[in-house]
């Protein structure tokens, strides 16, 4: 059993020869992977190296872009808060000026509405003194005509006597 079982293991174990031709082949095999294979890997591994180095910067050039149109952005927006705050005090006091002007305007109108009426009341009081006057004048004609007897017809005699009444009247309104 020992001699089957040495010349058994020797199946398995190869022949010097077949070493030799093997590691030759091999050598041969691995020159020719290494001068025409692997250039070619390489150049691919380089392509694909590149790419992704070329991506990685895109990505980076584009996240710096982002960035500076955001902080762009956030400046016009700040610019357009504050131009915004500005219009609304503009108005504010263009609002409180339109509203001053409308007021003097109003108290302006208001005087000159007073003033006028004031000068139509006293022309309508004039206008009814002198009403008054010829009522009087011709009540205090028909009056003394009858004490007296008489008609008065001279109009200048009239008026005298009616002017003459009146400055009484009026004398006794001072007095009171």
């Amino acid at each position: 059993m020992t001699i089957a079982a040495a010349s058994g293991i020797s199946l398995f174990i190869p022949q010097t020869y077949d070493i030799v031709w093997s590691l030759i082949i091999l050598v041969i095999i691995a020159v020719f992977f290494y001068k025409f294979f692997l250039p070619k890997f390489q150049a691919i591994f380089d392509e694909r190296a590149a790419k992704i180095e070329g991506g990685m910067a895109k990505a980076e050039k584009a996240q710096q872009e982002a960035e500076t149109a955001k902080k762009k952005y956030e400046d016009q927006l700040s610019e357009a808060r504050v131009a915004a705050s500005k219009i609304r005090d503009d108005a504010r006091a263009e609002a409180s000026h339109i509203i001053s002007d409308a007021r003097s305007r109003a108290e302006t109108d208001a005087t000159q509405i007073t003033a006028n009426a004031q000068r139509s009341i006293e022309s309508q009081q004039q206008q009814a003194l002198v009403s008054l006057r010829g009522e009087v004048g011709a009540l205090a004609t028909a009056l003394a005509g009858k004490i007296l007897g008489s008609k008065l017809e001279s109009s200048d005699v009239q008026k005298s006597m009616i002017d003459t009444m009146i400055e009484q009247l009026n004398d006794g309104k001072k007095e009171r």
